[in-house]
């Protein structure tokens, strides 16, 4: 395990923050405007040697047109969408980036499969006056339908096997990962908004990684999302780690801590909230996790507008933790 950051946009001045806290690897952003996939094996190349300048690799980029943005603020979405022919379009330019991911030395992709976005009710006041990001079912306001209309949960599933299906085998012939970011937070089955957010939940995500059975297709696990999906997140959240762990199925963790549970929780800094991350750390040391572990969504505060206060000691936690471990 390796101390990562999916932080943007990379810069020098970024990589050069991420160098002095200890980070070694990230999910790297390159320029994109109006969410274009046209990245070519050059500019890919070019952010590589830009990241391994600093001493810092370059593990994996984001899909420029699959990010958790909300559906209604996104300029594309085909994909999920269903909109033909815009969405296969967008296939075969995801196939491209894989191809020259491959090509440059960036061994993984992550992506969302989400039209709803982060979903979050008003923030709560925590530690040391920061403000910790919130969902609260009961207190959440449906309002319109997107754009999207109403969207079943077999038109999701069916959206999301149409996507898998042509892209797998291109992760496959060029051995590139690809990690899928559950949806965050998990809704009634009913849906929110009309939308069915069937990665929401645990056999959701299970389901997922069965479509297309591939080492190249699996999971951005992030330990925040899964918890919001338990009842009891101090201790499922071990049997999920388990589960996708032992089957190889984790390319990426996100290592975020709550206190709450499904429908109602808070988002607080790593050490304060109801799993035990040293023994979250153990688990994923247990199933031989080898990739990158990241801290995300750290409360914020007026005097730190940027995060940075906040994510290095996110780093310094992680980084800790993954020396006790291994000790």
């Amino acid at each position: 395990m390796r101390l990562g950051t999916q932080r943007g946009p990379t810069t020098d001045a970024m990589l050069s923050y991420f160098a002095r806290h200890g980070v070694e690897g990230i999910c790297g952003y390159p320029p994109s405007e109006d969410e274009g996939g046209d990245w070519s094996l050059e500019l890919l190349s070019r952010l590589r040697e830009q990241c391994e300048a600093h001493g810092i690799a370059l593990d994996m980029v984001q899909f420029p047109f699959m990010s958790s943005s909300y559906v209604d603020r996104a300029r594309r979405r085909a994909i999920m969408l269903g909109d033909e022919p815009d969405r296969q379009r967008e296939v075969d330019e995801a196939g491209a980036i894989i191809a020259n991911c491959a090509a440059a030395g960036i061994p993984a992709v992550k992506y969302n499969l989400s039209m709803l976005g982060v979903l979050r009710t008003d923030p709560t006041p925590g530690r040391g006056g920061s403000s910790y990001s919130t969902w609260r079912l009961a207190d959440a306001t449906e309002g319109p339908l997107t754009r999207a209309g109403r969207v079943s949960a077999d038109a999701m599933w069916e959206r999301i096997t149409y996507f898998l299906e042509q892209i797998v085998p291109v992760a496959e012939e060029h051995r590139v990962r690809l990690a899928c970011h559950p949806h965050d937070p998990g809704v009634p089955p009913a849906g929110f908004r009309g939308i069915a957010r069937v990665l929401g939940t645990v056999d959701g995500l299970k389901r997922f990684v069965a479509i297309r059975e591939s080492p190249y297709h699996g999971l951005n696990l992030c330990l925040g999302t899964t918890a919001e999906m338990l009842r009891n997140p101090a201790e499922g959240i071990h049997d999920v780690i388990r589960y996708f762990g032992e089957r190889k199925k984790i390319f990426n963790i996100h290592f975020r801590n709550i206190v709450g549970r499904r429908d109602d929780f808070q988002e607080v800094f790593p050490d304060e909230g109801d799993m035990n991350m040293v023994e979250v750390m153990r688990t994923l040391q247990a199933v031989d996790y080898p990739y990158l572990v990241m801290p995300d969504h750290l409360p914020r505060h007026d005097d730190d507008p940027g995060g940075r206060q906040a994510f290095a000691f996110g780093y310094g936690y992680i980084k800790a933790l993954i020396q006790a471990v291994n000790a």
